[in-house]
């Protein structure tokens, strides 16, 4: 089959994350099934317009924003060279159901619904949330691959036909030569991913702060970017709080030393207000690194409540308790280290991209 994906980022765009992990595995393992792929998505600085990795096909242009626009344009031209589009879902997909409506499979990693209101002043969010519920509507009979059971419901709970829906296998990616590090002499906390809004990055700084004061020698490591705008309110509550010597902001850093990172901290935290599915939790737990994170869509699929983490209610002060609890209680702490482990050891991406291709092929017109 000759595939080509829709995403508004792909596995080389500093901005990308789990979502463009997923596509990248499941892409490379199409390839090395006999299918050809194609990737098409925005551009980032110092980008190439077009390259192939791991056998894929990438074609970059606009920025993410005007993205969906350039795809329309791209395949229109290219129409006849592609048998299936994979249009991916973050926020509003591509319309490619519009306007290639036979060939078009739906990846969506999470409906936003009312947290679009979180994330964006009133106004622009009314029109994100039009604009979603306009696709919800034209997208409910088009075959849809999901990551999570939460992502199902919600969209089943959006009229779509539960029929036209797989919810794919998740899997992990290890750089080579990991070796789980010993843990930091103090107690270190981590969190990753990008830091902003939807993230809760503010609310994981707020909720270090009450753990700081319970245990004094603790410290945060912030693994991810941030929009300046939105760093410059990061640093600004730091100092507030007074956790200038107690918070490292690491930026962007690589698959490698993520894993190095997330290896050396005793927990992982976050108060993300919602995910298609939690990447990191696996990737902590394959490092004997249990999770305290909010209990939202995307963290209850994975988490198995007090035996591989945490799920608390979405504030501060329950996500910080439940932290200095853990950090206190070496027994309950090894126990959830191991089960972490096992439970991580489960996930393959080979059973990711096997499920998605034989959805594709039994949705394909071809």
């Amino acid at each position: 089959m000759r595939i080509l994906i829709f995403n508004w980022r792909d596995i080389k765009n500093p901005a990308g994350g789990g979502a463009e992990i997923l596509t990248h595995e499941m892409a490379k393992r199409w390839v090395l099934s006999g299918h050809t792929v194609h990737q098409f998505s925005s551009r980032f600085p110092d980008s190439k317009k077009q390259e192939i990795i791991d056998g894929v096909t990438f074609i970059r242009q606009g920025k993410w924003w005007t993205v969906h626009f350039y795809a329309f344009f791209y395949y229109i031209k290219n129409k006849n060279l592609f048998d299936v589009i994979v249009d991916e879902v973050h926020w509003f997909p591509f319309f490619a159901a519009v306007y290639a409506p036979r060939k078009t499979i739906a990846l969506t990693c999470e409906v936003a619904n009312k947290l679009i209101f979180r994330i964006f002043a009133y106004p622009l969010a009314l029109g994100f949330l039009l604009i979603e519920k306009i696709y919800l509507f034209l997208y409910k009979k088009v075959p849809t691959m999901v990551i999570s059971p939460s992502t199902r419901d919600d969209l089943v709970a959006n009229n779509h036909i539960k029929e036209n829906i797989v919810v794919l296998p998740m899997g992990l990616t290890v750089p080579k030569n990991i070796k789980p590090s010993n843990k930091e002499s103090i107690p270190t906390i981590i969190s990753v991913g990008r830091l902003n809004k939807q993230k809760g990055t503010l609310d994981t700084i707020e909720a270090f702060g009450l753990v700081h004061k319970k245990i004094s020698n603790s410290v945060l490591w912030l693994v991810g970017s941030g929009e300046k705008t939105f760093m410059r309110e990061v640093n600004l509550r730091i100092k507030t709080l007074g956790l200038e010597n107690a918070v490292k902001v690491w930026g962007f850093v690589s698959e490698k030393e993520k894993f190095t990172l997330l290896s050396k901290a005793h927990i992982l935290i976050s108060a993300s207000v919602q995910e298609g599915w939690g990447l990191t939790i696996p990737e902590a737990g394959l490092m004997s690194t249990p999770s305290v994170v909010y209990n939202i869509a995307g963290f209850r699929d994975i988490i198995v409540q007090r035996k591989t983490g945490v799920l608390v209610d979405t504030n501060p002060k329950d996500l910080a308790k439940e932290v200095v609890q853990l950090l206190e209680n070496k027994t309950t702490y090894e126990i959830m280290q191991n089960k972490s482990l096992k439970h991580a050891q489960g996930y393959s991406w080979d059973a990711t991209a096997a499920e998605s291709i034989k959805f594709i092929k039994r949705n394909s017109t071809i």
